[in-house]
């Protein structure tokens, strides 16, 4: 941990300064969302080929994740932030002046690859703060990647009824901007490579093409079915890959990661962990209960603006308070520790939606629970530990790796219930359910599993 070398003045300018990175990415996430079919309207193409426009924006985000916070273990954080906000200066442009889809998707892809800002800022935030500090400014940031609260969607939905979607990337784009100043201004030259070596290019290459077979697996196992041809095509690649990416990284001098970590319980449960709960319980939040709260058969009724009003804000908005908090609980009793209880009381929230489906108000106090369990503790915890855990020499890998697993997590949590939640039916919403906390307990076993790092109280 690092040795609390700054303190307040300079530690306000700092955490600000990496909000504003992180918030540059998430905003590209939630404020586009509203103008997708006003975009597809514009383009003259169908809303299936537009949804491209978030599946690829994700999958770049996963990769950039992984491939540019590995990176910066070799040319120094402040360089790394630099390039990334200047990639995304350049997809932000891309998107303003796009005329068809396919120069909207490269803008979009470029613009994914900043999702390595959090895992970025998390690595910086261990080298720069101490222990009690790091563990709440992480609960900010982590805040952050939930967006603002549910307003950064309303006001790209008004932006784009009022000026055209292009306005909604001119707004980003001038963040984007001001937060490449603030980074030239606040993080110091003298930040320098942490590591020594070259960036494993091939590992990070076999990792990426494993990592893009793994999302088109999860999305054509939903579409189409987990055993049909193409679905299974997608599985033997993605394994072939990873096989590859094993390979290249037990000969490497500079592994993206050593073999001898990923075999380690110091970091294979915490990204299993992750990839459990966001498969288990994300899913559940962002679909399984939305789509129950809006069904006129077996479920509440609800009009799209109420339901969301309703199941998706309270938790957001609960989310951006807690994650702070446990980031401060977890400094204190323990980063796995809370990380367990999370999960744990988490379960006992899936359990209330499952035997009480029919009961508008305790599924909404059960969600707003989870609020405070998922949005708080869980996600707070799982980016303390990819950045706590991971090895001295590559601090940067387990976050990167660790990152990934949320946006997989996320696919194959819904590629898993959607087809019995597409039943419309009472049983299929308690399959789904069933489904959920099935994974759900599974991440807890998994945590279990998780040994601290070199004896550290984690």
């Amino acid at each position: 941990m690092g040795q609390a070398t700054y303190r307040g003045g300079r530690l306000v300018s700092l955490v600000a300064t990496l909000i504003l990175c992180v918030l540059a990415f998430q905003l590209n996430a939630s404020m586009l969302t509203p103008a997708l079919p006003s975009i597809a309207a514009s383009m003259n193409v169908s809303v299936d080929l537009m949804s491209n426009v978030s599946s690829l924006f994700f999958l770049a985000s996963s990769i950039g994740g992984v491939v540019l916070a590995r990176w910066s273990d070799f040319i120094g954080r402040r360089r790394a932030l630099i390039i990334v906000l200047l990639t995304l200066t350049v997809g932000t442009i891309l998107c303003i002046f796009a005329t068809n889809l396919t120069i909207l998707l490269i803008g979009r892809v470029l613009q994914g690859a900043s999702g390595a800002t959090f895992q970025i800022a998390y690595v910086f935030l261990r080298e720069k703060l101490d222990t009690k500090t790091f563990g709440i400014v992480l609960g900010i940031l982590t805040a952050v990647n939930g967006g603002v609260g549910g307003f950064d969607g309303y006001l790209g939905g008004v932006l784009s009824d009022k000026y055209g979607f292009q306005s909604i990337f001119i707004v980003i784009l001038a963040i984007v901007v001001f937060t490449l100043i603030c980074v030239m201004l606040v993080v110091p030259k003298e930040d320098s490579a942490v590591t020594t070596g070259k960036m494993d290019w091939w590992g990070s290459g076999a990792l990426s093409v494993g990592l893009i077979l793994l999302t088109y697996f999860v999305a054509q196992g939903s579409a189409v079915g987990w055993f049909a041809p193409i679905t299974l095509i997608f599985l033997v690649g993605m394994v072939i890959s990873f096989i590859v990416f094993w390979y290249i990284e037990k000969r490497s001098a500079s592994p993206m990661i050593a073999v001898q970590h990923l075999r380690s319980r110091q970091v294979w449960p915490v990204v299993t962990s992750t990839l459990l709960c966001l498969t288990g319980i994300f899913a559940v939040i962002n679909f399984t209960v939305v789509l129950l709260s809006q069904d006129q058969e077996v479920g509440f009724g609800l009009d799209a603006a109420m339901s969301g009003l309703l199941f998706l804000t309270p938790a957001a908005l609960i989310g951006v308070f807690a994650a702070p908090i446990s980031g401060w609980l977890a400094g204190r009793f323990g980063w796995i520790r809370m990380l367990r209880l999370g999960i744990l009381v988490s379960i006992a929230a899936l359990v209330a939606i499952l035997l009480f489906t029919g009961s508008k108000w305790i599924v909404f106090s059960a969600v707003a629970l989870l609020g405070i369990t998922y949005n708080g503790l869980i996600l707070t915890t799982i980016n303390g530990l990819g950045v706590l855990q991971s090895p001295d020499e590559a601090p940067s890998a387990l976050p990167g790796i660790n990152g990934a697993g949320f946006g997989v997590g996320a696919s194959l949590g819904i590629g898993l219930v959607a087809p019995f939640v597409g039943q419309g039916t009472l049983g299929g919403y308690t399959t789904a359910m069933w489904v959920s906390i099935i994974i759900t307990v599974l991440a807890l076993v998994s945590s279990l599993l998780i040994v601290p790092k070199n004896g550290q109280k984690v």
